[in-house]
């Protein structure tokens, strides 16, 4: 669930020659054509061209997967494209004194996280780059405790401790994923404590209803967007996978300023 997306070698898609347009639509023509549209050899011969065809031009087959892998990407895309938009609200809901940046910023980025992902540590020094350098930046922080129960654990720690200080909660979230070692709810509790908020104020509101819905929440975002790795972020009507580093997300924001979407 921690791997960033990385960029690997495209094939060099195949370009079809007349003859091979013919011969796909030729299996088209039989694919499509009614029962007994064509007698036993009229068929075997169809066949025999195509096979012939798919077997001397291989690389035909591969520019229809390219195709159809571009096909199904392109649905994708368009499908969260709308997802994003209906959830919008949800997305950049977060309580007062939470959210990191400014606090009534001209866009606002949302970073799904893992206390416990280590791509997620690495990639808090690109949000920071990114916080000093665009002072319009609004940050909203989602809690995905992926990686097992300690993970949930801490999540739970660290959402009682943003509703009793909310103040605090970026750098305490800052503090607490800077952690080397596993970041459990005993670690959670110790960095709580450092910021003047004990364990014997969190510890009554871990399996509250409000730690309960803020999990369902942010959980619920995430599969609804097909979020499978941390860190990911929303910016714009764009879900953006993996720890990309701050100059990606720069350019995604300068193009929602720009014309409202993440690509322009």
């Amino acid at each position: 669930m921690t791997a960033p997306i990385q960029q690997g070698s495209r094939l060099r898609p195949a370009r079809l020659g007349t003859r091979g347009l013919l011969v796909l639509a030729g299996l088209m023509t039989l694919a499509d054509a009614p029962a007994k549209a064509f007698d036993d050899v009229q068929t075997r011969d169809i066949e025999g061209i195509v096979r012939n065809y798919l077997v001397t031009h291989p690389e035909v087959l591969i520019e229809a997967m390219q195709a159809l892998e571009t096909k199904r990407v392109n649905e994708e895309n368009d499908t969260r494209r709308g997802t994003i938009e209906s959830s919008r609200d949800a997305l950049h809901a977060t309580p007062d004194g939470t959210a990191l940046g400014a606090a009534n910023g001209d866009v606002t980025l949302v970073e799904f996280f893992d206390y416990n992902c280590g791509y997620c540590k690495r990639a808090a020094s690109d949000m920071d780059v990114l916080l000093e350098s665009d002072k319009k930046l609004r940050v909203v922080l989602k809690e995905i405790p992926v990686l097992g129960p300690a993970s949930e654990a801490a999540s739970r720690v660290s959402l009682a401790f943003r509703s009793v200080k909310p103040e605090s909660y970026a750098a305490f979230q800052r503090k607490l994923l800077a952690s080397r070692a596993q970041v459990d709810e005993a670690r959670a509790l110790e960095v709580a404590e450092s910021f003047g908020v004990e364990a014997k104020t969190l510890k009554p509101l871990l399996q509250g209803s409000a730690v309960r819905a803020e999990l369902a929440q942010a959980n619920g975002l995430a599969m609804a967007l097909g979020i499978n790795g941390t860190p990911s972020y929303v910016v714009g009507d764009e879900l953006v996978a993996g720890a990309v580093g701050a100059d990606a997300l720069a350019g995604k924001i300068t193009n929602v300023r720009q014309c409202g979407k993440a690509n322009c």
